[in-house]
């Protein structure tokens, strides 16, 4: 819907800067189309994904495939008077381009961007990727130049006939937060949960 339109890039940033899964669009040699949920982490002027060396899908992206990549958050439930008006109060972002591999240091800084994205703190506690692991994983990088965002957050559109119907209507807003850390079952020390985990803002 046209009206939803917004074009403000700070938007944009702060709902891919929200993001912790995107789904990106392939279509393979025989014409099937896939759609994959990956990690993104927004690095400026591009999103960072990555995945599997052996995965046949990003190795069409890898090459250079068209492709849009989409990231949504669901901020509540619009409940109007009649069932065809309700909605969701919604962000949700389609990006069209194609991917570039990174490669070399840009490939380990973007790794470290990722992790440092989708769990803020934790690169000065966890080993880095060896160089084994560096080899079985591509990074690609797909820049923000071509994009589209999309904002619900209007309140209930009833028809005037329904105004007088005898039904709430309104909002629900939809909340996120994480909860309680579990230890692993083989953790060999009696360490605390890192202060950094407390400090991860809630994500949406």
């Amino acid at each position: 819907m046209p009206d939803k339109q917004v074009h403000d890039r700070e938007v944009l940033d702060r709902l891919l800067d929200a993001a912790l899964v995107g789904h990106v669009a392939v279509v393979d040699d025989d014409g099937q189309p896939f759609v994959l949920p990956v990690a993104v982490a927004r690095d400026g002027d591009r999103l960072l994904v990555h995945g599997s060396t052996a995965s046949r899908l990003f190795r069409i992206l890898a090459a250079g495939a068209p492709t849009c990549l989409t990231v949504t958050a669901v901020d509540g439930l619009v409940l109007a008077r009649s069932q065809f008006e309700s909605s969701m109060h919604y962000r949700s972002a389609v990006v069209l381009g194609r991917c570039v591999v990174l490669d070399g240091p840009d490939k380990a800084a973007a790794l470290r961007t990722l992790t440092e994205h989708l769990m803020p703190g934790r690169g000065a506690d966890a080993r880095e990727a060896s160089g084994k692991e560096l080899g079985a994983t591509t990074v690609l990088a797909m820049p923000l130049d071509e994009w589209s965002l999309k904002v619900s957050d209007s309140a209930p559109d009833d028809a005037p006939e329904d105004l007088d119907r005898p039904v709430w209507a309104g909002v629900v807003p939809l909340q996120r937060g994480w909860g309680a850390p579990v230890p692993a079952p083989d953790l060999r020390f009696d360490l605390p949960v890192p202060a950094y985990v407390g400090t991860w803002p809630s994500r949406g």
